[in-house]
């Protein structure tokens, strides 16, 4: 299986909505980055909207040719537009209006009532349903106990990891949840934090599916444009960067 990379536009929107402006457009920077070579486009409708808007949403499901990743707090509002948009899949993540990005995994275990019911909405649906997470083994089994099709690993630690050490203990766990996921039947994606620096390793592990990139691709795209950057891209995950 060809590991695939799911550009995540939200900080597109971000430059936007700092001026409450119409440009630059996440959508067509999703039109760019699959030009470019993307083989998907991840958007996070936040609760509070502060980045993608409703109408990016609507209008990425019309325009997207790869596959639309639409991330979501696991909440009545939200699987209601994820129920009316139908995107190619759903990412459940974790959400606090006070952070400034997602700051770690979902906590299955304690939340597995709440997050069950979304998850058997949405793919009663037929809109597969992935779980972020961190690589813990009680997080996993739980994941797979509620049936869901997918994980995406949360990447964080790794990536924030301040020495070789520290960086290998962190992708040995990566590794170790990967393998754990695939036993129970799980697809696996990851995502958070990773960069042109340290992708590589996290794409060669067994069985990873889809990394989903957003803040490295789009800060090197501020300075050489969105289609360079997400081929660069491609070119770090292959090794070849």
């Amino acid at each position: 299986m060809t590991l695939t990379l799911g550009v995540n536009i939200d900080h597109i929107a971000t430059i936007r909505q700092a001026r409450r402006t119409v440009e630059p457009d996440p959508v067509a920077a999703a039109v760019l980055a699959e030009l470019a070579g993307a083989d998907g486009i991840t958007a996070h409708l936040r609760e509070d909207r502060r980045h993608i808007q409703d109408r990016d949403v609507r209008l990425l499901r019309q325009t997207v040719r790869t596959h639309l990743n639409l991330e979501m707090a696991a909440t009545e509002e939200m699987a209601a537009i994820a129920l009316d948009i139908k995107p190619d899949y759903i990412t459940l993540v974790p959400e606090r209006r006070e952070e400034v990005t997602t700051e770690g995994g979902l906590d299955i275990v304690g939340q597995i009532g709440r997050i069950g019911e979304v998850v058997d909405k949405l793919q009663s649906a037929n809109i597969p349903v992935s779980l972020f997470i961190d690589a813990e083994p009680a997080q996993i089994e739980a994941s797979a106990s509620l049936r869901a099709k997918f994980i995406e690993l949360h990447t964080g630690k790794y990536a924030d990891a301040k020495d070789d050490l520290s960086r290998k203990h962190e992708l040995d766990f990566l590794a170790a949840g990967c393998e754990q996921a695939l036993k129970a039947g799980l697809r696996v994606n990851a995502g958070h934090g990773l960069t042109y620096w340290n992708v590589y390793p996290v794409a060669c592990l067994p069985g990873m599916e889809e990394l989903n990139i957003g803040h490295t691709i789009i800060s090197r795209a501020a300075l050489v444009g969105i289609e360079r950057a997400v081929r660069e891209m491609k070119m770090a995950i292959r090794g070849e960067y």
